[in-house]
């Protein structure tokens, strides 16, 4: 712990005790004593007029912590140093404080050991305002009394008390542990004595950075001599007094990181020797047996160790761990709540959903039983127009009955029709070759205006290129050019003798397109014919296949149907066919 907030615990104490209405605010008569005290223990100059320039603007009334702040970090605490006694400074402010809060009536300690009890409890803790010590701090400091009494440490009675304080409060104030630890309440069985030797011990290591204090025999470096001096080890140093109330000091042994301590042999009647070699002097003491020897030589020791590393007396290390780590629970714990009330968030949310669900399934139970009860007046209605369908299909299936036994009457007046269909097979047969030959002029027609076209292209063709070659000439030369004339001329005529040519390709071509359109027109009524002929089959050829019983042997399918035709008479067709097929051939 820095030095300026150690001060400021104590100085919080003194300035809570002026605060006698508990108000927040303390007069300016009383703040100049306090710092009029605070000057002169720290051994700072005093400036009583800075306090009143200060405050010049607050003329009004008291002033509050917020408002002295300010004025004690400027004026007194940067200029502190450490070379003032720093248990004359909390005695001053301890003297302020505890006669308005100390409570003597059932204390089995003195003033003193309160005392004690307040410093230690300013060591321990929390560097908030105003001033608690948790419940871990308040088991080290039990144990750690418990252990300087020699008593044992009872971890259920602490639970329970911890569990007691767990339902009022988590953390004590200063009056609240010198009244805990005045009233023996954890050391039941100990005389004041002892619980007074206790809190001194636990006083001296915490407050007074003390590894280990005893009596001890020094050898002089003068006389030679061996003296019984109390030695008291702390971090940087060891103090050897001539008692153990240290009230009169012999001297100081500074201890630095090139100090070593070593055992000695035994010499000149004296046992269990050991020697502290500075850089200035070494120091041999003895000590009465070999246990406290081995003792005071590892705590001298693991002092040098510290000074070489830097590192701060252990149990102020071990105190800034415990805090490092309550800070990193704490924040861990703020997460963990922090996170807990997201989740209590996200939970709502989805009760609210889940709600809306179960919401929504019983709008949805209610729509599906509205559909159910709707299906079956459907599926009721339904069966009753089945019913009255199937009493109307047997009332179709009698009128069926009846209307095949008029079909059966009607199938005289079929045969009839086949006869005529016969007849009409023949026509259409006369108008299926008349629109053949149709088809065949057609296409003589076709390919003789196809001819005419390519006639005709060819000329086109050459005649450009005359023209082309006509035009090429006259741009030559002006030399050439009557003789250019005179070939233009020739050419020309070859021009016009070719426009004759081409008008009368034109003409026979028009020719041949009258004649195309006259077998078109021929064609046309061949068709028409034959649509009318193929309409009257059609009409006709159900009938022709229900009265006609067929012989069991595979039968020819033709244009006319199946079986429309005999084999000897299909065979006189096909060779007719063949016949009229093969005269044009010839005859191209």
């Amino acid at each position: 712990m820095a030095l300026r907030d150690e001060l400021l615990k104590s100085i919080w104490h003194a300035f809570t005790a002026l605060d006698v209405d508990k108000s927040g605010k303390v007069s300016k008569s009383q703040l100049k004593v306090l710092s009029h005290n605070l000057c002169t223990v720290m051994r700072i100059p005093h400036d009583p007029v800075a306090l009143e320039e200060h405050f010049k603007d607050d003329d009004e009334g008291p002033v509050s912590t917020q408002g002295y702040m300010p004025y004690l970090n400027k004026f007194i605490l940067d200029k502190v140093q450490d070379n003032f006694n720093r248990q004359d400074f909390n005695r001053m402010c301890w003297t302020l404080c505890a006669r308005k809060n100390l409570n003597r009536t059932h204390l089995l300690i003195s003033d003193e050991d309160a005392f004690k009890i307040w410093c230690i409890f300013n060591f321990l803790s929390e560097d908030k305002y105003p001033l608690a010590i948790v419940t871990e701090e308040i088991e080290y400091f039990l144990r750690k009394l418990t252990e300087a009494m020699g008593g044992s440490w009872v971890e259920e009675r602490f639970e329970d008390y911890k569990l007691e304080l767990c339902t009022k409060q988590q953390c004590l104030s200063a009056w609240e542990i010198i009244t805990l630890v005045g009233t023996g309440t954890f050391s039941k069985g100990m005389d004041r004595q002892t619980l007074s030797m206790g809190i001194t011990e636990v006083f001296h290591e915490l407050i007074l950075d003390v590894f280990k204090q005893g009596y001890m025999m020094k050898k002089g470096h003068k006389r030679k001599n061996w003296t019984e001096r109390w030695f008291l080890l702390k971090l940087n140093s060891i103090s050897y007094y001539v008692s153990e109330d240290l009230a009169e000091k012999k001297g100081d042994i500074l201890l630095d990181g090139n100090c070593c301590v070593e055992s000695l042999p035994d010499k000149e009647g004296k046992k269990c020797l050991f020697y502290v070699k500075c850089s200035d002097k070494s120091y041999e003491i003895s000590v009465s047996d070999k246990k406290r020897k081995q003792e005071w030589i590892q705590a001298i020791q693991t002092c040098i160790s510290l000074l070489k590393l830097g590192r701060p007396a252990p149990h102020r290390e071990s105190r800034q761990k415990r805090r490092v780590l309550r800070q990193k629970q704490q924040a861990e714990q703020e997460e963990l709540e922090l996170r807990m009330k997201e989740l209590q968030t996200a939970n709502e949310d989805k009760q609210q959903e889940l709600e809306a669900m179960r919401k929504k399934l019983e709008e949805a139970a209610a729509n599906a039983a509205e559909e159910e009860r709707r299906l079956l007046q459907t599926q009721t209605e339904q069966q009753d127009r089945y019913r009255v369908d199937l009493e109307r299909e047997k009332m179709v299936r009698q009128e069926m009955e009846e209307q095949v036994a008029q079909k059966s009457t009607e199938l005289e007046q079929y045969l009839q029709r086949v006869r005529e269909l016969e007849d009409m097979y023949h026509r259409l047969e006369d108008a299926l070759e008349e629109e053949r030959s149709a088809r065949q002029d057609e296409e003589m027609v076709r390919r003789l205006q196809a001819r005419l076209l390519e006639e005709e292209a060819t000329k086109r063709a050459e005649l450009e290129q005359i023209h082309l070659h006509q035009q090429r000439a006259i741009s030559e030369t002006e030399a050439e050019k009557q003789e250019l004339e005179k070939e233009g001329t020739a050419k020309e005529n070859a021009l016009q003798a070719a426009m004759l040519q081409l008008e009368q390709l034109e003409s026979e071509r028009q020719g041949a397109l009258e004649q195309y359109q006259d077998v078109m027109q021929k064609l046309e009524d061949a068709a028409n014919n034959t649509r009318t002929w193929k309409h009257k089959v059609a009409h006709h050829e159900g009938l022709v296949r229900l009265i006609q019983p067929g012989s069991k042997g595979p039968q020819k399918i033709t244009n006319w149907g199946p079986a429309a035709f005999t084999d000897a008479e299909l065979s006189l067709r096909k060779k007719d066919w063949q016949e009229r097929k093969n005269r044009p051939a010839q005859t191209q």
